[in-house]
C-alpha cells in the first residue's frame, strides 16, 4: 500500500539524517566514516539481493527481501552503536592511514591478527581510509551532476510553461507566470543582497559573484530578447547562481552572534489567571513525574536534532529533488514524452540510458547516504578554518576544503545554458512538449 511506502521513505530518511551527523559529533571523524560505510555497504548488498531476487516469481524471495528491509530499524542503531564503541575519538590521528597503518609506530602490535584487525590496522585503514578519499574523489561529481540536473530541471520548466502559454488561454498563463518570475527574481535579489553584507567577502570574491550575476542577467535577457528562452527559464536561472553563491560564502547562520536580550524584569501579577497557571504547574509536574527512558529519550532526540545543520539539509534536499527530476525528465525528452513523467526507470527499458538510470533507481540509498556524508565533510571542512567550531575536524585528520568545485559548477552551469541557447532555435515546442496534445 502506498502510504505504507510513503511512511518507511520517510523513517529510512529521518533516521539518515539524524544518525550520521550524530556519529561524526560523538564519535569523530573516524567514527562517522565508519558508521556512513557501513551503512552504504549494507543498503548496497540488500539492493543487489532486490536485483537478484525478482519478488514477483517466488514468495519465499519476496518474503526473504521483505524480513530484510524490517531488519533495517535493528541494523541502523546496531551498526550505529558498533561504531561508536569501535571507533574513539583520538585528537592525535593527524597522519594519513598509510603511514597509520605501515609506520613503526605498529611495533608495539602483538601479532599479524592485531595489526590487520586491531584498531587502526591495516583492514581499517584502507577500508575507513578509501572510503574517505572516495567520497573526496566523488564531491566534483556530484557538485556538476547537481548544476547539470539543475539545468535540465530549468529547461524542462521553460518548456511545460511554453506549452501552457501556447495551448490556449495565453492570456491568464502568461500573467501568472510572470508574477510567478517576478517574485523569483525580487527573492534571489533580496538573497544577492544578503550575500554582499557578509563581511568575510573579499575583492576576488567581490569581482566573481560580479561576474557570475552580470553573465546570468545577459543570458536571461539574450534567452527571452532570441525567442529561445522564456521569463521562467531566465528567472529559475538566476535563482540557482544565487543559491550557488550563498552556499559557498555561508552556513545558513547569522554573520554575527546576536546578543542576548536583557530578561524582562518580573511582573507583579502572573500573566495568565490562575486557573491556567495552575493548569501549567500541574502539566509540569506531571511530566516531571515521567520514567526517566522517557526524559534519556527526549534529550537524546533533542541531542540529534542540534547536530543537523540547515545549509546540508537544504543542499541534501535541492540535489534529491533535482536529481530525482532528472530521472524522469531525460526519458520523457528521449522518447516518451509526458508519459515518462509518470513511469519509474527500470532495467528493463530498451534503451541505455534508462537501464543506467534504472540502476541508479535501485542503488538509490547508498548514493542517497554518500551524497549525504560528503556534503557533511564539505560542511566540516569549510567551518574548520580560523579557529572556529570546526577545528576538530582537521585536528582528527579531515582537510580544511575549499570553494573552487563549487564556483566550476556555477562556471560550467552558465557556459552550458549559454551553448544551449546558441544551438537552440526559435521554436522550442520540441523534446519534452512534442508528445503533448493541445485542445
Amino acid at each position: 500500500m502506498w502510504i505504507f511506502r510513503v511512511f518507511s521513505s520517510v523513517l529510512f530518511l529521518t533516521s539518515i539524517i539524524l544518525s550520521i551527523p550524530l556519529a561524526f559529533d560523538v564519535g569523530g571523524r573516524t567514527c562517522g566514516l565508519a558508521f556512513s560505510l557501513s551503512l552504504a555497504t549494507f543498503y548496497f548488498l540488500y539492493s543487489v539481493l532486490r536485483i537478484a531476487t525478482p519478488t514477483e516469481r517466488s514468495r519465499l524471495r519476496s518474503t526473504l527481501v521483505a524480513i530484510v528491509a524490517w531488519t533495517q530499524w535493528i541494523v541502523i542503531p546496531t551498526l550505529m552503536i558498533w561504531c561508536l564503541n569501535r571507533f574513539s575519538v583520538d585528537s592525535d590521528r593527524s597522519d594519513g592511514w598509510v603511514e597509520r597503518t605501515f609506520s613503526g609506530k605498529r611495533a608495539q602490535d602483538l601479532g599479524v591478527r592485531q595489526w590487520i584487525f586491531g584498531a587502526d590496522g591495516l583492514l581499517e585503514s584502507v577500508t575507513v581510509g578509501g572510503w574517505d578519499k572516495l567520497l573526496r574523489y566523488s564531491t566534483p561529481v556530484f557538485q556538476l551532476s547537481e548544476g547539470f540536473c539543475s539545468l535540465l530541471v530549468i529547461q524542462a520548466a521553460g518548456q511545460i510553461t511554453r506549452w501552457l502559454v501556447n495551448r490556449g488561454g495565453s492570456e491568464s498563463w502568461m500573467i501568472g507566470l510572470l508574477v510567478m518570475s517576478a517574485s523569483i527574481i525580487s527573492s534571489s535579489v533580496y538573497f544577492l543582497w544578503r550575500i554582499m553584507q557578509f563581511p568575510e567577502i573579499g575583492n576576488v570574491d567581490a569581482t566573481l559573484i560580479g561576474v557570475t550575476i552580470t553573465c546570468a542577467i545577459f543570458l536571461g535577457a539574450w534567452g527571452i530578447g532570441s525567442g529561445r528562452g522564456n521569463p521562467i527559464e531566465s528567472s529559475l536561472l538566476f535563482a540557482y547562481i544565487v543559491l550557488c553563491i550563498y552556499q559557498i560564502f555561508t552556513d545558513y547562520q547569522p554573520s554575527s552572534p546576536a546578543t542576548a536580550p536583557t530578561p524582562p524584569p518580573q511582573p507583579d501579577f502572573p500573566p495568565f489567571p490562575p486557573i491556567i497557571m495552575a493548569s501549567y504547574s500541574t502539566l509540569v509536574y506531571v511530566l516531571s513525574t515521567f520514567p526517566s527512558t522517557l526524559h534519556a529519550a527526549f534529550n537524546f532526540l533533542i541531542a540529534a536534532l542540534s547536530t543537523i545543520t540547515p545549509s546540508v539539509i537544504i543542499s541534501l534536499s535541492y540535489r534529491l529533488f533535482v536529481l530525482y527530476a532528472s530521472t524522469r525528465i531525460i526519458p520523457a525528452v528521449r522518447e516518451s514524452g509526458a508519459r515518462a513523467l509518470y513511469q519509474e526507470a527500470s532495467l528493463e527499458d530498451s534503451d541505455g540510458a534508462g537501464q543506467l538510470l534504472g540502476l541508479l533507481s535501485w542503488f538509490s540509498p547508498s548514493i542517497l547516504v554518500a551524497v549525504y556524508t560528503s556534503l557533511l565533510m564539505q560542511h566540516f571542512a569549510s567551518t574548520s578554518g580560523g579557529g572556529g567550531d570546526g577545528e576538530w575536524w582537521t585536528s582528527q585528520g579531515g582537510d580544511v576544503g575549499g570553494t573552487i568545485w563549487r564556483w566550476i559548477n556555477v562556471g560550467g552551469t552558465i557556459a552550458l545554458y549559454a551553448v544551449e541557447l546558441y544551438l537552440g532555435k526559435d521554436d522550442m515546442d520540441g523534446g519534452l512538449t512534442g508528445h503533448w496534445k493541445a485542445d
